[in-house]
């Protein structure tokens, strides 16, 4: 069973930047699809962004040139780096592991950004 923590989340100003970290346990994390995913009040969750095996990565549109995924399959890790953050970006963040036979999520972390 494949464990996901997340971590970094809080309050910042518009404008301001924060790193999202999402620790993983098991041993598929290096072949798995590793995803960021978003869920406002009142919204449904969304994909922010994600990461392939190989690193290749896809963005939603809101967060294209703003938002920067990555991961270090040696430590287990998956990072979003998020810079000029908006109020809009306001939500639980969630982290998500995806392989051809298990799927994961992790507890979600709180990113508030005030105007």
């Amino acid at each position: 069973q494949v464990q996901l923590v997340e971590s970094g989340g809080g309050l910042v100003q518009a404008g301001g930047s924060l790193r999202l970290s999402c620790a993983a346990s098991g041993g598929i994390f290096s072949i798995a699809v590793m995803s960021w995913y978003r869920q406002a009040p009142g919204k449904q969750r969304e994909l922010v962004a994600s990461i392939t095996s190989i690193a290749i990565t896809n963005y939603a549109d809101s967060v294209k040139g703003r938002f920067t995924i990555s991961r270090d399959n040696a430590k287990k890790m998956v990072y979003l780096q998020m810079n000029s953050l908006k109020p809009e970006d306001t939500a639980v963040y969630y982290c998500n592991l995806k392989s051809s036979w298990v799927e994961s999520w992790g507890q979600g972390t709180q990113v508030t950004v005030s105007s």
